[in-house]
C-alpha cells in the first residue's frame, strides 16, 4: 500500500486542497507576528488561539497515527505543530510579564498535562476500534475548542469597534479550510473530521461579517498613543532672562499647544499626569517650576 493510498480521487483531492488551504491558515498570523517583532511588544494580542491550535494538531497527529489512509492528516497538523510552536516563542519573547506567565501556564496544562492524559487514558483504557472512537470524540471536542478560542478576540472587536487584533486573511483562510476538510471528513466516510468543521465554517464566517461591520471604523486614539508623540524640543532655564521662554505668548502662537504645570518639577510624572487628561491634543508643554520644557 503506497504513501497516499486512498479510497477514491475525491479524498485525494480534498486532501491535498486541505493541506494547501490550512498551510495557508498557519501563515496567516504571519503579519500580525512580523508586527509584534517590529514593535517588541505583544500588547493587545493573546496567545490563546495558538495554544490550544498547537494542543489540537498534537491530538490529531496522535489520531492519525490510529487511522488507516490518514497521511494528509500527518503531513499538515506537524508542520502546524511547528508553525504554532514558533508563534508561541515570540509570543513570550515580546509579551508582557503577566502574559508569559499565563501562557506558560496554559502550555503546561494543557499541551502537556492534558495531552499526556489522553494518551495515557486510551492506551490503557481502550482498544482498537473503541480506541480510535474514543480518541476520535476528543479531537471533536478539542477542534470545536479551536474554532471557539477567536470567541475571545471577536468579543475584543465587538467592544473597541476595531479589527486590528482579529487579521482578515485568518479568518477567510479558517472558513475556506473548514469548507474543505468537512468535504474530505465526508467522503471519507469519517464524522470526526467532518463535524466540528461545520462549526468552523459557522464561526468563520462570523469573523468575516464582523471584520465587514468593523474595519472602516476609525480606532480611538488613546493617551499612551498621544503620549507617544511628545518630543521635548528644548528646555530654557529661568535664570537667563534673556532666554526665558514667554508661556502666554507661545500659546497664542501655538494654540494646539496644551500646558500642563507640574508643580515638583519631576519630569518623571509627566505620564502619569497625562494619564489623568481627558482631552489630550497635539503638542504638550511641561512647565515646572522656573524651567519650561517644550
Amino acid at each position: 500500500m503506497g504513501l497516499f493510498a486512498v479510497q477514491s480521487p475525491l479524498v485525494l483531492i480534498f486532501g491535498l486542497l486541505g493541506n494547501f488551504i490550512s498551510l495557508m491558515t498557519y501563515l496567516a498570523p504571519v503579519p500580525t507576528f512580523y508586527r509584534i517583532y517590529k514593535k517588541k511588544t505583544a500588547e493587545g494580542y493573546q496567545s490563546v488561539p495558538y495554544v490550544v491550535a498547537l494542543f489540537s494538531s498534537m491530538l490529531w497527529i496522535y489520531y492519525a497515527f490510529l487511522k488507516p489512509n490518514a497521511t494528509f492528516l500527518i503531513t499538515i497538523n506537524s508542520v502546524g505543530c511547528v508553525i504554532e510552536t514558533i508563534y508561541i516563542a515570540m509570543y513570550m519573547a515580546y509579551a508582557a510579564r503577566k502574559a508569559r506567565v499565563q501562557t506558560a501556564k496554559l502550555l503546561l496544562f494543557l499541551n502537556l498535562g492534558v495531552f499526556c492524559l489522553i494518551l495515557l487514558l486510551t492506551l490503557l483504557l481502550t482498544k482498537g476500534p473503541n480506541r480510535i472512537r474514543v480518541l476520535g470524540w476528543v479531537c471533536v471536542a478539542f477542534s470545536v475548542c479551536v474554532f471557539a478560542a477567536p470567541l475571545s478576540i471577536m468579543k475584543k472587536v465587538i467592544k473597541t469597534k476595531s479589527v486590528e487584533f482579529m487579521p482578515f486573511y485568518l479568518s477567510l483562510f479558517l472558513t475556506v479550510s473548514a469548507v474543505v476538510w468537512f468535504s474530505y471528513g465526508f467522503v471519507l466516510q469519517d464524522m470526526y473530521i467532518a463535524l466540528p468543521n461545520i462549526l468552523g465554517f459557522i464561526f468563520g464566517i462570523s469573523q468575516m461579517i464582523l471584520y465587514a461591520i468593523y474595519r472602516k471604523r476609525k480606532q480611538p486614539k488613546t493617551v499612551n498613543d498621544e503620549i507617544n508623540n511628545v518630543v521635548e524640543i528644548s528646555t530654557v532655564n529661568a535664570s537667563n532672562a534673556a532666554t526665558l521662554l514667554n508661556v502666554a505668548k507661545l500659546k497664542e502662537i501655538l494654540p494646539d499647544v496644551q500646558i500642563i504645570t507640574i508643580s515638583n518639577g519631576n519630569i518623571e510624572d509627566v505620564h502619569e499626569q497625562l494619564a489623568k487628561e481627558k482631552n489630550i491634543r497635539g503638542a504638550v508643554l511641561y512647565q515646572h517650576q522656573n524651567v519650561v520644557e517644550v
